[in-house]
């Protein structure tokens, strides 16, 4: 996955844009998710993935691929939004938020009619945002977005940082699935007790290669004259496009003003 976004993010097909017009559009976005209310947020979502999906050409499997991170996290937490429990004789204090319930012994199961409603709100918020970031992601390589950070004033550690994150998240991901891979062959998980061995493995065998990774880019840098600070270098020339401004302006300002009318009438 992290080698296809790469991909992706070099070779969509808004690349040529200014990637400080894609950023500030997101953030936008973004922002105006986070104050939304869900009918707006569900119109911010489809709009990113007509921007994503048919603008930039990035095939919908990965989209939906990478929308299902969230909505996994979703669907855990939507047990402790919506069920609740009360005693029998306390019933009546909640009867007005009980959208349907069941009797167990002294206990009275039951669906939140508030329950429901946050989970409904917190599906479309984070989609809403989350869809935001992966237009950054998916349009924007990482070392323009860094730099871009960097000219805006973020402090350099906190770049270093994020790069380093976002280099070996993946590696350690690689390096698990190749690890789960070979066991599999060799029936490394055909019982409980051979599954706890190949797990204890898979976590000895992961520390070593990670320290031997670290060891590498360590090096690398040490023989590419790392002084403290990366650097980033890109050659593309990016041109602004007027039928894409003008359709992210048009349609930003009139999310803008249908959500302040929403609030003030």
């Amino acid at each position: 996955m992290h080698h296809q976004i790469d991909s992706l993010a070099y070779q969509n097909k808004l690349r040529f844009l200014p990637p400080h017009h894609k950023f500030i559009f997101a953030i936008f976005l973004f922002m105006l998710g986070y104050l939304a209310p869900p009918p707006w947020q569900i119109i911010i979502t489809i709009w990113l993935g007509i921007w994503i999906i048919i603008y930039a050409g990035i095939p919908y499997q990965t989209y939906f691929q990478l929308l299902g991170i969230p909505l996994g996290f979703w669907l855990m937490s939507l047990p402790a939004l919506s069920l609740g429990i009360v005693l029998q004789s306390n019933l009546m204090n909640v009867s007005a938020d009980v959208q349907w319930g069941l009797p167990v012994g002294n206990f009275y199961f039951y669906l939140s009619k508030e329950g429901i409603r946050q989970g409904i709100t917190l599906l479309t918020r984070a989609i809403a945002l989350t869809s935001s970031l992966y237009f950054i992601l998916l349009t924007i390589p990482l070392a323009e977005t860094l730099q871009l950070l960097r000219k805006i004033g973020f402090p350099p550690l906190i770049l270093e940082l994020l790069i380093l994150m976002y280099r070996f998240i993946f590696l350690l991901t690689d390096t698990v699935l190749e690890l789960l891979d070979a066991q599999k062959s060799r029936l490394g998980y055909i019982n409980w007790k051979a599954s706890m061995r190949s797990l204890a493995l898979v976590i000895s065998q992961l520390l070593h290669r990670t320290l031997d990774n670290y060891r590498q880019i360590s090096l690398g840098l040490a023989s590419r004259g790392f002084q403290g600070q990366l650097q980033f270098w890109h050659s593309t020339r990016h041109r602004p496009s007027l039928r894409y401004s003008l359709e992210a302006i048009a349609g930003s300002l009139f999310l803008s003003i249908s959500l302040g009318c929403y609030y003030l009438c």
